[in-house]
């Protein structure tokens, strides 16, 4: 098995206790844990250079401008794109309303369609709800496989010149099934539709260039590829952005403000108003620079091989059901599961007990747990610091959740 356990050390967290057990943290599809590296450049900046941006003559703010404009080269670049055709966002779901409300509500009306899929995450999602109840628009479904794959047999059935949009996942967040990005994405461009694609799963797991992927925008976050909270990217088509109104007016996205007009600065800064998160893009940058030294390719195959060990494992525990593909090389490390009558809550209570962060809830994907006829379930989802042990110990924990709750 590929094996990067010596990256442990660079994570502080991972050596902590909880409840008297060492921690065994499978919830990074929630969000991942931050190595010292990280830690420290964003700590630099604070003890530094920290000063705003853009907007001073001195040195401090010149040296913050720097790192903040110099840390968008560097998460363009990891994604094989432009600085001047990313934008920092709040994360993904802010990315994605952005192009909703930004572009969606100029481009789209009664009678057009917005193509999804039945596993999309609430961020790409409720933004496409609500720009439909606005302009008339209707939402239309792909559903899934039995094998919890996105089903594009019946994909000419619905997809004709009505559909103006369509938005779907790179990885799901529950199932961990792959999206059919290059199906959907030519199917989408036969008709002409806008494509959207939630990369919040995929980019921190896989080798992601959109010179590659034919899609008009992309988003994802850095607090699920090693970096802080509060901040992500939009990457969009350079002829996307320029049609695309801002979504947040103020400070910084403006190139002249009269009484009663105004005009904006170029992409991607017109999309940027206000103080922008500086020391998370420090740290946005820092997480880059980590992935990449490790390889993007290393890092998917030791998750392709921990994920094919954890499914090997859990498929010995009886009554425990996975809701996801079997084929390792279809799917990414989310593993979703019912045990038995169990609630979800329990097993992740029992779980935590032993010291092991999992997931469980309906994981902001309610119509995909309605589909699937389930209240909830509980997840755990792998990064480049597990180990195959912390996999028999999940496997050891729920074995032991069955006889507390006295299943034989």
């Amino acid at each position: 098995m590929s094996d990067l356990r010596s990256l442990r050390a660079d994570f502080p967290i991972l050596s902590r206790e909880v409840n008297g057990h060492k921690l065994v943290y499978l919830d990074s599809a929630a969000t991942t844990q931050k190595p010292v590296s990280v830690l420290d450049a964003m700590d630099r900046y604070y003890r530094n250079s920290n000063a705003n941006v853009h907007r001073g003559a001195h040195t401090l703010s010149n040296e913050a401008t720097e790192m903040y404009e110099g840390a968008r080269v560097k998460v363009a670049s990891f994604i094989g794109a432009q600085a001047a055709q990313t934008v920092f966002t709040r994360g993904t779901t802010t990315a994605i309303n952005h192009i909703a409300y930004g572009w969606g509500l100029d481009h789209l009306g009664e009678g057009d369609r917005i193509l999804v899929t039945i596993a999309e995450h609430h961020a790409n999602l409720v933004p496409w709800q609500i720009i439909a109840r606005h302009t008339g628009a209707e939402l239309v479904y792909l559903e899934l496989t039995d094998d919890y794959t996105v089903d594009t047999s019946d994909l000419e059935a619905v997809l004709d010149e009505r559909v103006k949009v369509v938005a779907f996942s790179g990885m799901s967040n529950v199932t961990g099934a792959l999206g059919p990005i290059d199906v959907l994405g030519k199917a989408a461009r036969s008709v002409g539709a806008l494509i959207v694609l939630d990369a919040a799963q995929l980019v921190p797991h896989s080798p992601v260039d959109v010179t590659e992927v034919d899609v008009d925008f992309m988003a994802f976050s850095a607090h699920k590829m090693l970096g802080p909270t509060g901040i992500g990217a939009l990457w969009g088509k350079a002829e996307r952005l320029e049609e695309m109104e801002p979504t947040e007016g103020g400070g910084e996205m403006i190139n002249m403000v009269e009484r009663q007009t105004s005009t904006w600065a170029p992409v991607p800064h017109k999309f940027e108003a206000g103080t922008p998160p500086i020391a998370e893009a420090v740290g946005f940058a820092a997480a880059v620079d980590y992935l990449t030294a490790v390889g993007m390719e290393n890092i998917a195959l030791h998750e392709q091989e921990l994920t094919t060990y954890a499914l090997e494992r859990l498929s010995e525990i009886p009554d425990l059901k996975v809701y996801g593909p079997k084929d390792v090389t279809h799917r990414g490390g989310t593993v979703s599961f019912e045990l038995a009558d169990i609630h979800p809550h329990d097993i992740a209570t029992i779980l935590d007990q032993d010291g092991i962060a999992v997931r469980a809830g309906h994981h902001c994907a309610r119509p995909l747990m309605k589909y699937l006829d389930v209240p909830a379930t509980a997840r755990a989802s792998f990064y480049l610091y597990n180990v195959p042990e912390e996999v028999d110990l999940l496997v050891d924990s729920l074995m032991n959740a069955r006889r507390i709750f006295g299943i034989a």
